[in-house]
């Protein structure tokens, strides 16, 4: 008797050892499955209400999609949205990748660079947007330093032209971002056989047709990855556009992440911001499941 209990008694613990892990990730689990997804279901079905200040649940169709796309101020997010995204992820990887190529070089003092370039992405886009603010600001920053140095016909106020404000977004995002595509490019060209490399260079390529030639188009991952990732960020600006430029002038700045938030917690309309919501939701979809569906493929079939 005292062996079958024994046995038991091991048996159930061997049980709560196999399935241990299953019981610590439960709770988060559960979690994510309630605040995240449940929430997005929630937010997909207020799309489809007249929901304002408090939700309605009865069904009406399109009808708030009907209407976002007839605000002007959600297709002018929309604009700005296509102008900074465009900018800031063909910059940010053209820049990362560069920068990635030069620190590549084995150059002195490679760690201390690499930590600098680094550093901007450990700081929040508040933090961000307010520094480069008082950059760009006409009266305090490199208009007013560049001026007094006796240039006084210079100019540099993008921050307040509804013209160009928008572009005030891309340089401080470049700045920011360039730093981490940089750490994706440069531990790709870390993983490059040096052997190939020799080899071109005992055939008389020079370091730039060796890099244009052989080592980027071997890179297309890494670009893949960029691309994917720079542009959730864009489509979910918000706090960079608040510290910097607050949308303005006007709502010259304004992204669609800036329009949600202005419908649905300053204007009381939760069925628009909802809207709006699910379409930013769409649009990153639309990007990484193509990106995901082909990186299964690969693992797939390779």
């Amino acid at each position: 008797m005292d062996t079958n209990n024994q046995n038991a008694v091991k048996g159930v613990g061997d049980w709560f050892r196999w399935h241990l892990s299953k019981f610590v990730v439960a709770p988060s689990f559960l979690m994510i499955l309630f605040f995240v997804y449940g929430f997005i279901l929630w937010t997909g079905y207020m799309s489809f209400t007249k929901s304002k200040m408090l939700p309605i649940y009865n069904f009406e169709g399109i009808l708030q999609y009907v209407k976002l796309w007839k605000q002007p101020t959600w297709l002018a997010s929309f604009e700005n949205l296509f102008v900074f995204g465009s900018l800031f992820i063909a910059v940010a990887i053209a820049f990362g990748c560069i920068l990635a190529i030069f620190l590549d070089q084995k150059i002195r003092g490679e760690g201390a660079l690499r930590t600098i370039y680094l550093y901007p992405m450990a700081i929040s886009f508040i933090v961000t947007g307010t520094a480069w603010k008082w950059i760009l600001n006409p009266g305090s920053g490199i208009e007013k330093l560049v001026q007094s140095f006796g240039f006084e016909n210079f100019e540099f106020d993008w921050l307040v032209d509804p013209d160009y404000a928008v572009y005030t977004l891309v340089i401080a995002a470049v700045w920011q971002a360039s730093g981490f595509v940089m750490a994706l490019f440069l531990a790709a060209l870390r993983g490059v056989d040096g052997e190939i490399i020799k080899a071109a260079q005992l055939d008389g390529a020079s370091i730039s047709r060796i890099y244009m030639v052989i080592i980027l188009p071997t890179l297309r991952p890494v670009f893949l990855s960029s691309f994917v990732i720079l542009t959730h960020m864009a489509i979910k600006s918000f706090d960079l556009v608040v510290a910097l430029t607050g949308g303005g002038p006007g709502n010259a700045s304004w992204l669609p992440a800036n329009f949600m938030f202005e419908m649905t917690f300053r204007r009381n309309q939760i069925g628009q911001g909802a809207a709006s919501a699910m379409i930013m939701l769409a649009t990153v979809l639309a990007i990484i499941v193509p990106y995901l569906y082909s990186e299964l493929r690969e693992k797939k079939h390779g």
